[in-house]
């Protein structure tokens, strides 16, 4: 996971200074392109960028997000042919793409807590008088958790806190159970399904997630209407599916949802919870919360409620029940091409949902109106006479919010063609006001910061790189100032990839180079997958003009351009290269970390120092010990890690005469390149997860969203299973030999 780096003032500052003479030098050339076809791409780059107009971005915003428009409904129907209409206007092909899913829908849903005050929850969101899209009367999809299994239990209550492996470890300490009881958590610390799937470990019957005022209400701003934060009724909606087991409909893992696909039996797929789930706003939480018993929790649990939190269980009971519809609905996948002219078998992918859970106007209509006046102004430029060399491929994938529906079943359905030259996907989701990020393939890494170094922040009249690199050194911006284990390098460094947003499918299953972009950072808010994630919304706190909205469609224009029009494709391993040797620091200074620690742990249990400065009062139980790592070989990941290094060189040394080379011969080249990143995957899949291949980074088992890197290794490490750490760091090793040996095949063709 990217931490956030804080410099000295000092520090900053000798950062910053040099920083404002980079917007005035000369742009540097264009990766892959000779002098004479850089000439005519900056024209047409010029072009391109004169195209965008943020007024059609506010009108794709209130046309997409004007009524609620979930996976299945008639308004998602609606937009998916509107877009397809505009495609086609544009002088795209383009069609829908439709697979049938599971996709449960709630029909019952109950809580309420018994005995001598009782109180049943609203489980509804009330209308906002100043926002007319709350008072639309469409059908539009209730607070509830998707892929929960059903259930009508009945049990005491006990708060868990985020409900992590920690929390679950200070219940223990405090001679708490979970076993028969519902668990109510706090939204945050991690993804939402491991909340349901960890109480459910722990033998809990029911799991209850709220959203507590200190994280997205009234602790951080003003709550709604007067302020952008999470109103006392707002609920986050939201899949607990496991998706760090696999994307998709949890009926097909790894094969399209198609007709003739053989389907799991409910009961047998793993990515659905095993018990009951419902999400609730403070509004709900507070009257249960309210009459917890036990001891006062930990500082670090409190939320921001005006009570005193307390673990429980109270006197009083909570029922829980939940009945859903357990049957399929369509996924309508928006798919707009347009051809290549001399590599038309090579796709270049550029993918943003469409999906709400209700009106989704940041999450993810914010992101898709921008990607709509991309394809437009690329269709306009088309009409002028520009072509792509490599084939577009633009998508509006539906059905991300249930667990990376439509993407999933995209990428599996054309897995053949994607791993045989699919060349990139281009990701986005929300977009917003404020920084430039960027994750996942680093061998892109540098031509996107070539992209942000040409881009002007609408702002500060400053570069957008020189924005994000400036916010990044005093620890703010979007991600951090350097990477794990790594000092801090010349660019805008790519965080690694997680899961969570449509480019799983393509990173992590097929091993397919992507890159994961947006802007964002400067507005807050507490609409995040809730009834008021509104057009009003966003006009009222977030970027109403599109100021964004139009910078992000012409940067991301830019990088689709360089990618789908160079002599040779702008890849680049030299910040691949650095990128592994700080993921290998880290994971060594892990073990090391972790070996300290159990000893450290060890004389604290032997010498009786968790007894003695016990409070006797308030007993707790001492720590379990901590499992020894023992030292581990890593002379054969560093000869890898040089070796990588050396091939990284040799290329870059090389490249610039790669542009040189007869058409034949590049296009060669080109097919190499694509395939790159496919040397970086296992096809046995990581330990206990098969669909998830990739070895430098995947969703973290214990972290959802956020990536565990070299994540055979280190999660082997964090468990303790020792064995299986050094097999799959021979794994490792052996695909790090192979991409820097492909990398030498690469550098030989072009020096033939």
């Amino acid at each position: 996971m990217r931490r956030f780096v804080r410099l000295p003032v000092a520090a900053s500052l000798a950062i910053l200074l040099p920083l404002a003479a980079v917007s005035q030098q000369a742009p540097k050339p264009i990766l892959g392109f000779t002098p004479q076809t850089e000439a005519a791409e900056r024209t047409w780059e010029t072009k391109f960028q004169a195209i965008p107009a943020a007024k059609n971005i506010v009108d794709n915003m209130h046309r997409l997000a004007a009524h609620p428009h979930n996976v299945g409904s008639l308004a998602q129907r609606a937009n998916a042919e509107w877009m397809v209409s505009q495609y086609k206007s544009w002088g795209w092909d383009a069609k829908i793409e439709q697979f049938d899913v599971l996709y449960p829908t709630p029909k019952v849903r109950v809580l309420e807590l018994l005995g001598s005050k009782p109180y049943k929850a609203k489980l509804e969101e009330p209308p906002v008088p100043e926002d007319p899209y709350t008072q639309d009367k469409s059908p539009a999809m209730p607070p509830y958790n998707i892929y929960a299994m059903d259930g009508d239990v009945t049990g005491p209550l006990v708060y868990a806190n985020f409900g992590l492996p920690g929390d679950y470890e200070e219940l223990e300490r405090n001679g708490i159970s979970v076993k028969g009881a519902i668990v109510i958590t706090r939204y945050g610390g991690g993804w939402r399904g491991l909340k349901p799937k960890l109480a459910y470990e722990h033998g809990a019957i029911g799991c209850i997630i709220y959203s507590d005022p200190a994280d997205d209400g009234y602790g951080q701003g003003g709550t709604i209407p007067a302020g952008p934060m999470r109103p006392e009724w707002g609920v986050q909606r939201g899949s607990v599916a496991d998706t760090t087991l696999y994307a998709g409909d949890p009926l097909t893992p790894g094969e399209p949802s198609i007709p003739g696909t053989k389907r799991l039996d409910i009961k047998a797929s793993k990515t659905i919870m095993q018990i009951p789930t419902i999400p609730i706003s403070w509004g709900d939480a507070k009257p249960l919360l309210e009459q917890l018993g036990g001891r006062t929790v930990p500082v670090s649990w409190r939320g921001g409620l005006p009570m005193t939190y307390r673990f429980g269980p109270g006197a009083a009971k909570v029922h829980l029940k939940i009945e859903s519809e357990w049957g399929t609905k369509p996924v309508l996948d928006v798919i707009a091409t347009m051809k290549g002219s001399e590599e038309p078998e090579t796709w270049v992918v550029r993918g943003n949902h469409y999906d709400g859970w209700v009106n989704g106007a940041d999450d993810p209509v914010s992101g898709q109106s921008a990607l709509l006046e991309e394809a437009r102004a690329l269709g306009e430029l088309h009409k002028q006479g520009w072509s792509p060399k490599r084939t577009l491929v633009y998508a509006a994938w539906d059905g991300e919010e249930p667990g990376l529906l439509g993407s999933t079943e995209w990428a599996e359905m054309h897995a053949d063609q994607l791993t045989k030259h699919g060349a990139v996907y281009i990701n986005s989701d929300e977009n917003g006001r404020g920084y430039f990020g960027g994750s996942g393939s680093q061998s892109l890494e540098l031509m996107v910061n070539d992209v942000a170094h040409e881009m002007t922040d609408p702002e500060t009249g400053k570069t957008v790189w020189e924005r994000q690199k400036a916010a990044q050194s005093i620890g703010r911006g979007r991600g951090a100032a350097s990477r794990e284990g790594a000092t801090e390098r010349a660019t805008i460094e790519f965080g690694p990839a997680g899961s969570g947003s449509d480019f799983a499918g393509f990173i992590d299953h097929l091993g397919v180079a992507s890159v994961n972009i947006g802007f964002g950072g400067e507005d807050r808010g507490g609409t995040y997958h809730s009834a008021y994630d509104t057009p009003w919304h966003w006009d009222q706190f977030a970027d109403k003009e599109e100021v964004y909205g139009k910078l992000f469609a012409q940067t991301a224009g830019v990088i689709v351009m360089r990618i789908a029009d160079a002599d040779v494709m702008p890849y680049n391993f030299t910040e691949l290269s650095l990128t592994v040797n700080g993921y290998a620091a880290s994971l060594k200074s892990e073990v090391k970390t972790l070996q300290a620690a159990s000893m450290a742990r060890t004389r604290a249990l032997k010498s009786g120092a968790y007894t003695l400065t016990n409070d006797p009062k308030n007993s707790v139980a001492p720590p379990p010990a901590l499992s020894l790592p023992p030292d581990m070989d890593f002379s054969a990941l560093d000869g890898a890690l040089a070796k990588l290094s050396a091939a990284s060189t040799r290329y870059q040394s090389i490249a610039g005469k790669a542009s040189m080379m007869s058409p034949a011969k590049r296009k060669a080249l080109n097919d190499g390149l694509a395939l790159s990143e496919r040397k970086l995957i296992s096809e046995a899949g990581l330990p206990g997860r098969p669909w998830t291949k990739h070895l430098l980074y995947a969703p973290g088992t214990f972290t959802g969203y956020g990536a565990s890197t070299f994540p055979g290794v280190r999660e082997a490490v964090e468990a303790g299973r020792y064995d299986e750490a050094n097999q799959q760091l021979g794994v490792l090793v052996q695909s790090l030999n192979e991409e820097a040996s492909f990398i030498d095949s690469l550098s030989a063709m072009v020096g033939q």
